[in-house]
């Protein structure tokens, strides 16, 4: 099987990205694109990111999450502490986070070391999902190899049967990660393969940076 996608291209002409314009603290500048791309209603999720961690084998791994929440301290998104990600973020807290925005030509990548937040603040969290996220949560041993979708639909029935009308637990290998970045990159297409790329690095004095990257 094959097929020559040499002739996909596309002229990048939307925006520019210059020293100039940023702001000075990288979280600002994310929230400013964060908010024109919610506010340009041409992507489904705009807090779909992709997350990259090094296995327990040596090999990276990416996979799409959903950010659930950004601060001046950064990222936090929630997944199951015992799942292939969870043990690799913690063997290896090193990880990589990416967004992709194709309607506004942009991406932006961020290096940071991920930790578990509170777990009070994992608790507020879980009692705002819907009832039915709250028992998949349960149900799922993330990672895990399981003989047939008929056996989880069978553990999620007896699960809504238990708790029927009753609060949900969060159970304590689930909660949240915060990502603290260190390098965060912010990328827009730009004509003829020119592209921008800034990155902001933080400095032992906890300033950032700033910084052009051919591109």
């Amino acid at each position: 099987m094959q097929k020559d996608l040499g002739d996909y291209r596309k002229s990048y002409e939307k925006s520019e990205l210059t020293e100039a314009s940023v702001k000075e603290n990288p979280m600002e500048q994310f929230q400013k694109w964060f908010y024109e791309t919610e506010a340009s209603d041409g992507v489904d999720e705009p807090n779909a990111m992709t997350v990259s961690t090094i296995g327990l084998d040596g090999f990276p791994k990416s996979r799409v999450v959903l950010m659930k929440k950004f601060t001046f301290e950064g990222f936090i998104f929630y997944t199951n502490y015992h799942s292939e990600k969870g043990r690799a973020i913690e063997a290896n807290p090193s990880v990589c986070l990416s967004f992709f925005w194709p309607n506004m030509e942009r991406q932006v990548i961020i290096k940071g070391k991920a930790e578990k937040i509170a777990p009070n603040l994992s608790d507020g969290y879980f009692e705002s999902r819907p009832h039915g996220s709250q028992l998949g949560a349960v149900v799922s041993d993330q990672s895990e190899v399981v003989p047939s979708r008929e056996y989880l639909e069978g553990k999620l029935n007896k699960l809504e049967k238990k708790y029927y009308g009753k609060e949900v637990p969060r159970p304590e290998y689930w909660g949240g990660y915060l990502v603290r970045p260190i390098s965060i990159e912010f990328w827009q297409g730009r004509p003829n393969r020119l592209h921008d790329r800034i990155r902001y690095s933080l400095q032992e004095d906890f300033d950032w940076k700033i910084e052009r990257l051919a591109p």
